[in-house]
């Protein structure tokens, strides 16, 4: 508005029209009002940068789960044996490692710094436990080789099973869960390739040198105040082990052949190993009363060499497939195997490999080794 004078009774008023000739002071500047919002929208991002957390807060769920994986790989000893709980654990132990590259790759999508480093825990403690059953570590055949099967009672091929097992090259060959009805089918189709044998209840020894000195090992099978009222004559036929001496071209070896009890899982005892873990102390006490310094040990342990019920066994034997097979040998199911409870256990030979058969009709796979006298 202009205002001017042209005498004592004039004024003249100048309005100017919208949008012409306006004031700086009285309009938006695109420049001023472009500038506030850049400086909003960088204070509502440093705000978002400084809520967000960083990658070492980030993940931290995953972080807690990679440090109990680990301790429960460092402590799994420490885990009571309550329902079995601490025997089972051990079993499947191993599998454990899988858990290392899923979480892995949790943290790295989570982008997750505390989860990478907590994972270098049960990294590092499985990889001290069984970074050295993932090579192979075989280096002969050896001056003899033995091979162990479960052949299973339910087998509905016993001579097909008979007739693999001959093919296989062993000189020394152990079955266990043999059932009486089909003994004869084994010992007529092994014969001509082990001229000599032993059986024992439902285990036995095929062998292609000469057989001595068999005689049965008590597993304290039989427990409870019946047990001594019942005739010799039971005991032999549900004998689960024997101890035989097999003369070789080195000298005379003591091979052990035993079926420790089966291990059971009820839903409100839990895991049952009582008959097990009885029969492996037992079997312990006979390995270590033995004089013979080179001996073998084949059957099925219902155990891994890991399962603190057969610490006894391990103290004093050697496993033919952690010192020289081919990754873990797992061995049952045969369909889908998960765990190895099939054991060549050796003490005063040299295992020279070690590696699992092909299939048969039993729902356990046939482990083998090579040995020598070093």
């Amino acid at each position: 508005m202009t205002v001017s004078e042209s005498g004592p009774t004039t004024m003249q008023v100048d309005v100017a029209e919208p949008g012409h000739g306006a004031p700086d002071d009285l309009r938006a500047s695109p420049t001023r009002a472009g500038a506030g919002g850049t400086r909003r929208a960088t204070v509502r991002r440093a705000i978002d940068l400084g809520l967000r957390p960083g990658p070492w807060k980030r993940g931290l769920v995953l972080a807690a789960i990679a440090l109990l994986l680990g301790l429960l790989l460092l402590l799994h000893g420490e885990i009571p044996d309550t329902g079995g709980l601490g025997s089972l654990v051990e079993t499947f132990l191993p599998w454990s490692g899988v858990l290392v590259p899923v979480l892995l790759a949790g943290a790295l999508w989570r982008r997750s710094a505390s989860a990478v480093v907590a994972l270098l825990l049960p990294a590092v403690v499985w990889l001290t436990l069984f970074g050295g059953l993932l090579g192979d570590k075989s280096a002969a055949d050896g001056d003899l080789t033995v091979v162990s099967h479960n052949v299973g009672a339910d087998n509905a091929d016993p001579a097909g099973t008979a007739h693999d097992l001959s093919a296989s090259g062993a000189d020394v060959l152990a079955l266990v869960e043999v059932p009486e009805q089909a003994r004869s089918t084994y010992e007529k189709e092994l014969a001509a390739t082990y001229p000599h044998h032993t059986v024992r209840g439902t285990v036995g020894l095929w062998s292609k040198r000469p057989l001595s000195g068999t005689e049965p090992v008590d597993l304290q099978q039989d427990v409870g105040p019946l047990a001594d009222t019942e005739p010799a004559e039971t005991g032999l036929t549900t004998a689960r082990a024997l101890r035989t001496t097999v003369a070789t071209d080195r000298g005379p070896l003591a091979v052990y052949v035993a079926h420790l009890g089966s291990v059971r899982v009820d839903p409100r005892a839990g895991f049952g190993t009582d008959g097990r873990d009885r029969n492996a102390k037992a079997l312990s006490r006979a390995v270590a009363a033995e004089r013979n310094e080179r001996m073998v040990l084949l059957g099925d342990l219902n155990g891994t060499t890991d399962d603190r019920a057969l610490a006894g066994l391990t103290a004093q034997l050697r496993s033919a497939q952690n010192a020289a097979g081919d990754g873990f040998g797992f061995s049952w199911p045969a369909t889908f195997p998960v765990v190895r409870i099939d054991q060549i256990l050796v003490r005063g030979v040299q295992p020279a490999s070690s590696w699992v058969l092909p299939a048969t009709g039993s729902d356990h796979l046939p482990v083998a080794a090579g040995i020598d006298w070093g």
